[in-house]
């Protein structure tokens, strides 16, 4: 489905800014739900991100991501008992200003690292894809070769996506 210039435009603003909505909702909301329910639609804007082509990679990580992992999240977070949670709430701590200098830092270097890239030289496919992509006969071959070459970035951020979402629930599950 190619969409017009405009439409393509606002989608891509209104996919960017609940993406970043979301975001800044799993970090900074301080009841656990709510940060659940962020990153649920952080997930769904993500899912909404793919290109037009990829329909399957998309719907599987709606239904992964969104219908059982943060299920799960929301479900942990539930089962904890909440007014534990909130009884020694610091405003905050060293640790947090030590965590906010890092990831600063590294905001930082990932900027600057993404603006001296120059992305216009490299080459997502070549032509030997596209023949070996012709020579499977298997759905799942040509599943696993537009995984590792043509939606291999998008398919990595997830993963970052989710290895945060692991680590943030594991933080809040041991508090």
């Amino acid at each position: 489905m190619d969409l017009p210039g405009p439409i393509h435009d606002f989608l891509l603003v209104f996919l960017g800014s609940g993406l970043i909505l979301g975001g800044l909702g799993v970090v900074l909301l301080t009841n656990p739900i709510y940060s659940a329910f962020s990153l649920g639609l952080v997930f769904v804007c993500i899912s909404l991100f793919y290109p037009s082509n990829s329909h399957f990679v998309a719907a599987a990580q709606l239904l992964i991501y969104v219908g059982a992992i943060n299920v799960l999240i929301i479900f942990a977070v539930m089962f904890m008992n909440g007014s534990e949670y909130y009884k020694d709430f610091n405003l905050w701590t060293v640790g947090d200003g030590v965590t906010s200098v890092v990831c600063t830092s590294i905001f930082a270097s990932l900027i600057t690292t993404i603006l001296d890239t120059s992305w216009y030289g490299i080459i997502w496919t070549t032509r030997s894809n596209q023949i070996i992509e012709q020579d499977l006969i298997s759905n799942s071959q040509q599943i696993g070769i537009h995984l590792s070459t043509d939606f291999f970035l998008p398919f990595e951020l997830i993963s970052i996506i989710l290895l945060v979402a692991l680590i943030g629930a594991i933080a809040v599950a041991r508090q």
